[in-house]
């Protein structure tokens, strides 16, 4: 019997060692959409070169808000680049989708507009581009033990600086990345 296609939803996806694959190493992924056809997800631990004040700018849109202008964004993934991806909580924008217990990822302009005016979500983070995995291709990688998971959380999300979201996503299941050797084998 197969587990259900969304088991890996809301998880993060926590890169081993052992994971050589410069788009991912040391990466921590949140999985956003899984189902028989594969999935996808938002790196949250990698800063993009941009902040979001020049994202913003980019689009049109004006904030008096210095601290929202200097939050950066984040480098989602290898997969369109040129696309902004929310992780918030709230309440669902114009095109979101529900990740479960009030957390949404977001890919309409109206959220970044509700942010700039002081009216959007108490917790965000902007991503370009998104990281996706064809059918079968995951479990796969987590069967070559390639990545961890483990269960994603608002602190982790939202509240902890990106460079300890890796070592702390894989403290949530009791394991210590630094203490894992680069390789991996099998008896």
């Amino acid at each position: 019997m197969s587990a259900p296609a969304t088991h890996l939803t809301r998880q993060v996806l926590i890169a081993l060692p052992a994971l050589s694959d410069p788009n991912f190493s040391r990466s921590v992924a949140l999985i956003c959409q899984y189902d028989d056809n594969g999935a996808m997800g938002v790196m949250i631990n990698r800063p993009s070169e941009y902040t979001l004040g020049e994202v913003l700018g980019q689009m049109g849109i004006e904030t008096e808000d210095t601290a929202l202008r200097e939050q950066l964004v984040l480098s989602g993934g290898p997969v369109h680049p040129e696309r902004g991806f929310v992780v918030h909580d709230g309440q669902p924008w114009d095109s979101s989708l529900a990740l479960g217990e009030g957390l949404y990822l977001t890919t309409s302009r109206d959220v970044l507009e509700a942010m700039a005016c002081g009216e959007g979500p108490a917790h965000a983070l902007v991503a370009l581009g998104c990281a996706g995995w064809g059918a079968g291709q995951l479990e796969l990688e987590i069967g070559e033990n390639s990545w961890l998971t483990a269960p994603a959380d608002a602190e982790l999300l939202f509240d902890l600086p990106l460079e300890q979201r890796w070592q702390a996503a894989a403290g949530r299941i009791g394991v210590d990345l630094f203490r894992l050797t680069d390789y991996s084998g099998h008896a």
